[in-house]
């Protein structure tokens, strides 16, 4: 839940150094953003989600109706701060081309993204750091502390791989292209995280994008999560702003389930999504020993 328990986490138990690891399933859904801290080591996760999918084209007079299937494999290993990832999108449409061919469905279908990845937090705030409450002082507890305002910092770089004739990328890119990403994290005192990323995608392709994406997650209780999210996309084949909100809910510390609505707001083209998802891991971590 885009490590929201992982923030309350920290304020019901201050004398806890939780690391990387939690005790709940730390998933980077609902929305597209990536949080700054992994799954834990040996611990393997598993993404998924279907997106019901329409997009109208007012200029070109063209639109599709379809899905799409995402998943995200994370797996954390060697150091807490480290994780595996391999994540991408199929998709599977019927595209209408009014101007030209006004009675032709043409049906569509390929990988709209496949990236392998490994990711890396540089700097975490609450390492090392023992945020003990004031048990005379309620109010002393709850206020705003600008040490909130520093961000957890992680880098995360890899490939994508994208085959000849993709009807969901730029005539003539194929092949392996790198990406680089930066998350930022804040965790706050109200349960509520902001996640910002910073994205150079398909870089040195016929296609090279920089995406940005701000997350805005608050745990309404230990079983539910609402969410805001902006995504600004801008390369010479697309360019975009995406709005979400949505919601997700933990049916148990190792299972999560969300749902999301996205929009933007111009025809050129028109979005309308709706995901549903499922998370769940396989927990074999195992706790160090540490001397109080």
């Amino acid at each position: 839940m885009k490590n929201t328990l992982y923030t309350i986490g920290l304020f019901l138990f201050p004398y806890i150094m939780l690391g990387q690891y939690t005790d709940v399933i730390n998933s980077n859904k609902p929305g597209e953003s990536f949080s700054a801290f992994s799954v834990g080591v040996n611990v393997l996760q598993i993404e998924t989600g279907v997106t019901f999918l329409k997009e109208k084209h007012d200029l070109l007079n063209s639109k599709f109706i379809g899905y799409g299937l995402d998943f995200s494999i994370r797996y954390g290993f060697f150091k807490e701060e480290l994780e595996f990832l391999t994540y991408g999108t199929y998709q599977n449409d019927i595209f209408y081309d009014y101007r030209y061919n006004p009675t032709q469905e043409i049906n569509r279908k390929n990988f709209k993204e496949f990236k392998i990845a490994v990711k890396y937090l540089i700097y975490d705030p609450h390492k090392d750091y023992e945020d003990i409450p004031n048990v005379y002082s309620y109010r002393a507890n709850q206020k705003f502390k600008w040490r909130s305002l520093i961000p957890a910092v992680a880098t995360m770089t890899g490939v994508n791989i994208d085959t000849e004739g993709n009807p969901y990328t730029t005539n003539g890119i194929k092949g392996v292209s790198p990406f680089f990403l930066i998350t930022t994290q804040n965790n706050f005192k109200n349960n509520t995280v902001l996640i910002t990323n910073l994205i150079l995608d398909r870089l040195g392709s016929n296609q090279t994008d920089f995406e940005y994406i701000i997350t805005l997650t608050k745990a309404l209780n230990m079983n539910w999560v609402i969410f805001a999210e902006t995504q600004g996309i801008k390369s010479d084949f697309y360019a975009d702003n995406l709005f979400s909100i949505g919601t997700a809910y933990l049916f148990n510390k190792d299972l999560q389930m969300d749902g999301s609505l996205t929009t933007n707001n111009k025809n050129t083209p028109k979005v309308s999504r709706l995901n549903l998802g499922l998370s769940y891991r396989f927990d074999f971590h195992k706790d160090k020993a540490i001397e109080r």
